[in-house]
């Protein structure tokens, strides 16, 4: 989810099973042979599973090239630091035959996106501990820019506002509570320096098997910013209040990260759920539950 739009965005190239096979064949023969099968596509991306262990990530319009380049440069080095597994390719492809994004191989995980399968309670320290793991990454002189995800909160204020408008219109998902979480999140300082973040942690980047966290995928947003744009993501994986407070404590969040992190929580859900009714029931129960689990805790 790159940028705010009307609604799923279209893709900007068609990505057949036959394209993907001749693209490994000529640039990594040795797993041409392997089997193919079409896993599904997000806003920016389709993937494919290649044979029991590997996974195939292609862009589907020009956006996500240099995301997926990120990633490319980037996971590899921060992969072993981490706590979860996370999609550092293990090869690279290039444009050709016709196709002209870079993309990626990267390992397969097991496991369900955290939308279908929810993580358990007691994996509120686990997301703590992980994103503490992101956050305290020593940047390096270049991280990769990224303006839709390293700017103030008040850079997405005049769009989120439109679609809250929008939803008070014809729905009950904005609140008297939502509209305090934001106003508060817009109004709050940022006490913290910048430090590398997944910049996208929602839960369809999110991987649960068993009830535990997998996988944290699709890093094509990472860059320097505000931690608290990913400990939004609190309220988008936990249903339970009790977890919610967990995650929260064991981060160690102060007074106005955690008003900042409710406001992203609200931009979130908000755009979610105003896109989602147009063409993804999956995204608009995300952003509605995120936005229900808000009123919850403020309630």
């Amino acid at each position: 989810m790159t940028a705010d739009a009307a609604g799923s965005p279209p893709a900007e190239v068609e990505i057949t099973e036959a394209l993907v096979r001749t693209l490994l064949q000529d640039q990594h023969p040795d797993l041409a042979g392997l089997p193919l099968a079409a896993e599904g596509e997000g806003w920016d991306n389709v993937m494919f599973r290649l044979g029991e262990d590997l996974a195939l990530r292609l862009p589907r319009r020009a956006v996500a090239d240099d995301l997926i380049r990120r990633e490319q440069r980037w996971l590899p080095q921060l992969a072993p630091h981490l706590s979860l597994p996370v999609p550092a390719p293990v090869r690279t492809g290039m444009p050709g035959r016709g196709y002209p994004f870079a993309w990626s191989v990267l390992p397969w995980f097991e496991g369900e996106t955290a939308d279908l399968s929810r993580p358990d309670a007691s994996e509120a320290p686990v997301l703590a501990g992980f994103l503490r793991a992101v956050h305290t990454l020593p940047l390096p002189p270049d991280p990769p820019a990224n303006p839709v995800r390293d700017c103030p909160l008040t850079g997405k204020q005049a769009d989120t506002e439109r679609r809250m408008a929008i939803l008070r219109a014809e729905t009950d998902a904005i609140t008297p509570q939502v509209e305090r979480a934001w106003a508060a999140g817009l109004a709050a300082p940022v006490d913290l320096p910048k430090s590398w973040i997944a910049g996208d942690v929602h839960a369809r980047n999110v991987l649960v098997r068993n009830g535990r966290f997998a996988a944290f995928i699709d890093w094509g947003d990472m860059c320097a910013g505000d931690p608290a744009t990913d400990l939004a993501s609190i309220w988008g994986l936990f249903g339970e209040a009790d977890a919610r407070r967990a995650a929260i404590e064991a981060y160690g969040v102060s007074a106005a990260t955690l008003v900042r992190a409710r406001g992203w929580a609200v931009f979130y859900g908000v755009i979610l759920l105003e896109t989602g009714r147009q063409d993804n029931p999956r995204h608009a129960k995300m952003g509605a539950d995120t936005l229900a689990r808000l009123t919850e805790d403020l309630g």
